[in-house]
């Protein structure tokens, strides 16, 4: 079978594409897990928690913390 250039501009096209999905569906869960992290501190902090247990717990750093509880 003789490859054509045709041939090898599809398939660089199509692992492109195949590497563009997965840097996005990784984007996507950085970014849910990222929300989940706010969400609990959000909640820690309306329940009164130290600050530097909700660091820990979350691993958000400090000023993370505080700005969200400024907020």
């Amino acid at each position: 079978m003789k490859v054509t250039f045709h041939d090898v501009v599809e398939e660089e096209a199509t692992r492109n594409y195949n590497n563009a999905v997965k840097t996005a569906e990784t984007r996507g869960r950085e970014e849910g897990k990222q929300k989940a992290k706010i969400e609990s501190t959000r909640k820690m902090l309306t329940k009164g928690l130290d600050i530097a247990d909700i660091v820990e717990f979350t691993g958000l750093s400090l000023e993370e913390v505080e700005n969200l509880k400024q907020r």
